[in-house]
């Protein structure tokens, strides 16, 4: 395919190339460019209508440069017209181009400098304003590329929020994660012998609640997208032409949606009542302490115990000292009583013989009530002996039953760390 020729292979075809000033005089240069121009005629003779007619033929090229700005190259009648002009008309061609000529990426007009150069010899404008050009130019593609670079920005910021999103619902399900584990090991550690039914039991409600649950999402899913499709074909029928048949389909499809809203409703009940279960099974494993709960219960009940023994102890001996107290009182003061009254009536008794022995009749009652009281007080204290060696002999097998009691208990301990260790091997080996 033959290509275009450009403004200064026009020039040359045409003899319209550079000029070499050596033999020609100014007269010489108006006259061939005159003659290039077609007139003939001289610039002072130019008539006011010759003037409108190149000021008409410069907007007409101006309109064929700006429809060629996305072309790569120039027409050759184009650059014959560009070199047919006069050197003026051709500065002011292409300073009015240039205002109106506008970036548009990679594409470029390529006119040939020399052709334009030959017909005007100042070569510093033009490289001012292909220079101009140039900077322009490179501004436009700076702007465009701050553009681009702050929408990938703005890209760049949304994607990293969506990151920073994803990672805080890692870390939230990590933390579930955690903690099903720490409840897991906690039922695994309150598993015994008693409880091991109701946990399994608990076990298999909770997968069933899983699995009810599944279903019900999947069957949500499928009634959404049974409804959305029924949904359709309902429309569809409506503006169907038999309108019978329409009206049966309609009817079908309404059954068959209302019995699947019907299992939808038995499934939800069920699962309700299944949670119910649980709840209730829940409460009830709640309700049953675990091994170190018991221990803490006996500790504590065992120093409430203590206390409360004692208290007791102290209370007892309180009361008898203020019984033996209450005693040596009573005593002291009958004693007191006996001693006033022999000396008050003393002096009487010994006045007479017959009141002399009436005093002593008297004082030897006193001697039988007093030797009577105290066989009885010592007969009373041997009973207490008796009742103190009694409860002293009690004491010390309950001491030894309490001694063999604690001993028992330590050895099921062990036993009991011993059986719990040989679960877990069993259950290591099975896994």
């Amino acid at each position: 395919m033959p290509r275009p020729a450009t403004a200064y292979e026009y020039g040359r075809r045409y003899g319209f190339g550079r000029s070499v000033p050596t033999q020609k005089s100014d007269d010489d240069k108006r006259k061939a460019v005159a003659g290039a121009l077609g007139g003939g005629e001289a610039e002072g003779d130019k008539s006011e209508r010759q003037r409108e007619e190149e000021e008409k033929r410069i907007k007409a090229l101006m309109k064929g440069m700006a429809s060629a700005g996305t072309d790569d190259i120039l027409s050759s009648a184009m650059v014959g017209s560009i070199v047919g002009m006069q050197s003026s008309e051709i500065l002011q061609v292409a300073s009015e181009y240039e205002v109106k000529l506008s970036y548009n990426g990679e594409k470029k007009l390529t006119v040939n400098r020399a052709d334009l150069e030959s017909a005007q010899p100042s070569e510093k404008v033009l490289g001012a304003q292909s220079h101009l050009r140039l900077v322009t130019g490179l501004q436009k593609q700076i702007a465009s590329f701050e553009k681009k670079c702050s929408e990938v920005q703005a890209k760049h910021d949304e994607l990293y929020s969506e990151y920073t999103e994803a990672q805080e619902e890692l870390a939230e399900v990590i933390k579930r994660k955690e903690r099903i584990a720490r409840e897991m090991e906690k039922l695994n550690e309150m598993e015994n012998e008693e409880n091991a039914e109701v946990l399994n039991q608990l076990r298999s409600l909770v997968s069933m609640n899983e699995s009810l649950k599944k279903q019900e999402t999947q069957f949500k899913a499928h009634c959404k997208e049974e409804k959305e499709r029924l949904s359709g074909l309902i429309a569809q029928l409506k503006h169907g032409d038999d309108e019978s048949e329409d009206s049966e389909r309609v009817t079908s499809l309404k059954t068959l949606l209302q019995t699947d809203q019907e299992k939808l409703q038995k499934i939800r009940t069920l699962l309700a009542r299944k949670n119910r279960e649980i709840a209730q099974l829940q409460r009830k494993i709640d309700e049953i302490p675990s091994r170190a709960e018991l221990t803490q219960y006996q500790r504590r009940f065992i120093e409430l115990y203590s206390q409360v023994s004692s208290m007791l102890t102290e209370t007892k001996q309180y009361f008898t000292l203020y019984n033996t107290l209450e005693d040596q009182k009573a005593y002291m003061e009958k004693e007191v009583g006996i001693l006033t009254s022999i000396h008050e009536k003393f002096d009487l008794a010994m006045s007479s013989d017959k009141n002399k022995e009436l005093f002593l009749q008297q004082v030897q009652q006193i001697l039988d009530g007093i030797k009577q009281d105290k066989e009885q007080l010592g007969q009373r204290c041997v009973e207490e002996r008796k009742e103190k060696d009694r409860l002293t002999t009690i004491h010390l097998d309950l001491i030894d039953k309490q001694r063999k009691y604690y001993k028992t208990v330590k050895d099921f301990q062990e036993e009991c760390r011993k059986n719990e260790t040989l679960l877990s091997k069993i259950k290591t080996k099975n896994r």
